[in-house]
């Protein structure tokens, strides 16, 4: 999808249309909006004089996505808002609506199933298709369904997507970064040489900054010198099953089919604070969102049909120092009251004297189902464990 929250929220907000616009930091909540509507009559009323500007930022967010109008500065996904505010100073700065956002994910996703059945969900805003078998699938190379599946999103959703089509999920993935926005690009094994050879090492999906960096130690900086680059040396530098999928990525080979169904290992939340808490002082704030992130978790759990047998936590300290604790227990879970009380369990047995710039939640040995009825801490409301919680984030 193309700059896919910030899309969602031009739906809401038209007047913002080809403006610099940045979504993070704080999130945007129903009581937010029926204040809006009733002050301005409808969100899209609300003059511009009226949205925050991200040059009055203050604070340690970071962006989650951002319109191409505001990319053109040099703004862009992960980057921390006070930079962005160096960079694009004039830019509108929104809150973040996940639950607008999945209901968008979920439509474009139902518009995809209804032409092309085979669809491995990659996350919110990101699908493979597997054409191979779709009406008009093999139409003119893949043109015709692609074109289909665009126009059927943007009825659907209002919103429009990239595609890139090619013989693997490899290059499909590097494909649909091609024509951003609204756009098609197709790839044959024969443009190889021209159209992916020429680009970064980065662009392969599953290189990252790491592997880049030793690559550029070895003068390897594009797709063409990694696949002209002998396949025994890439082994004895980067081992062999990395260097032997180094090779083969570099030369457009990818057997891994598009899976419909997957199980996953475990769900989590955390968040960035936008300044660093003290596990004392600021014991308050610190444990209001840790019982937030609980109830998110075991709302993720709940939607998705799964428990859990694991829970942890994550924390990362104002020296950027990150450290993680966790317990298994012999039941399953999946209430916000139970993950709260095994992850105080876990915040007890983590180092606090440094104050703290991130705090994250996670349940993991993951089953399909709820637990039964009696497992431990299945009938205890949120509310019984604020103030009583075994942790130093307690007293809510």
């Amino acid at each position: 999808m193309d700059a896919f929250f910030a899309s969602v929220e031009l739906l809401r907000y038209p007047q913002l249309k080809d403006l610099p616009v940045v979504i993070g930091g704080s999130r945007f909540t129903p009581q937010q909006e029926a204040a809006l509507v009733q002050r301005w009559g409808s969100l899209a009323d609300r003059p511009l004089a009226a949205f925050e500007r991200l040059g009055g930022y203050v604070g340690r967010g970071v962006i989650t996505t951002a319109t191409y109008a505001a990319r053109q500065f040099g703004v862009g996904s992960a980057m921390g808002l006070m930079k962005a505010a160096r960079l694009c100073p004039q830019a509108i700065l929104l809150p973040i609506d996940f639950a607008r956002y999945r209901a968008y994910s979920q439509r474009f996703k139902e518009a995809i199933l209804a032409l092309a059945p085979v669809m491995e969900d990659r996350g919110v805003d990101e699908v493979y298709i597997d054409f191979t078998h779709a009406p008009g699938g093999q139409e003119a190379g893949g043109l015709a369904l692609a074109q289909r599946l665009q126009a059927a999103i943007l009825a659907a959703t209002g919103l429009t997507c990239s595609i890139g089509v090619a013989p693997n999920k490899l290059l499909a993935k590097m494909a649909s970064e091609f024509n951003k926005p609204r756009g098609i690009a197709i790839v044959w094994p024969h443009d190889l040489e021209a159209k992916i050879w020429p680009l970064p090492c980065r662009k392969i999906n599953g290189i990252g900054p790491k592997a880049n960096a030793r690559l550029e130690t070895l003068g390897i900086t594009t797709i063409g010198q990694l696949a002209a680059y002998p396949a025994h040396k890439l082994v004895q530098h980067f081992g062999k099953a990395t260097g032997a999928w180094l090779h083969r990525a570099a030369q457009g080979l990818d057997d891994r089919p598009v899976e419909t169904h997957s199980e996953p290992v475990s769900m989590s939340r955390e968040t960035t604070f936008d300044r660093d808490l003290h596990a004392v002082q600021d014991k308050a704030e610190l444990g209001a969102t840790f019982t937030w992130l609980c109830e998110r978790v075991a709302d993720d759990l709940q939607h998705a049909g799964y428990s859990g047998r694991t829970v942890g936590i994550k924390l990362r300290f104002s020296d950027f120092r990150s450290v993680t604790r966790e317990m298994t227990v012999d039941y399953l879970l999946q209430d916000a009251a139970t993950i709260r009380r095994l992850a105080g369990l876990c915040l007890r047995r983590a180092p606090l004297a440094q104050r703290i710039r991130l705090l994250g939640v996670r349940v993991g040995s993951l089953e399909e189902g709820a637990p039964p009825p009696e497992a431990a801490g299945a009938d205890q409301p949120v509310a019984a464990l604020r103030g009583v919680t075994p942790d130093l984030f307690g007293g809510l």
